[in-house]
């Protein structure tokens, strides 16, 4: 009976690890320095440097439905085989995700 309990805190803990990989993170270590959602762009290039690949993805509406946004994409990597990508919308960080490399 110990087995199965031990057996499910496993499988408790990978699926919790695997869903905060898939969801992204609020924030990334750059060297020694952290960004966070809500960074600006000249604060992110600053702490991270040149990205290795940036993109306009498109625009879309801001809070308020009046006022459109520019949305990018900004690689960082591969380090240790791991793309960073990181989503802009109106010069503010608001994803972080993490990608393996192929």
């Amino acid at each position: 009976m110990r087995t199965i309990g031990r057996h499910w805190k496993v499988v408790v803990l990978f699926a919790a690890s695997l869903a905060s990989s898939i969801a992204g993170a609020d924030t990334l270590r750059c060297g020694s320095n952290l960004i966070n959602t809500g960074d600006r762009t000249f604060e992110v290039e600053r702490k991270c440097g040149q990205p290795v690949q940036r993109d306009l993805v498109g625009y879309t509406l801001g809070p308020n439905q009046r006022r459109e946004m520019m949305r990018e994409e900004w690689v960082y990597g591969p380090d240790n085989g791991v793309f960073n990508i990181l989503t802009f919308e109106g010069n503010r960080l608001v994803r972080i995700e993490t990608s393996r490399a192929n």
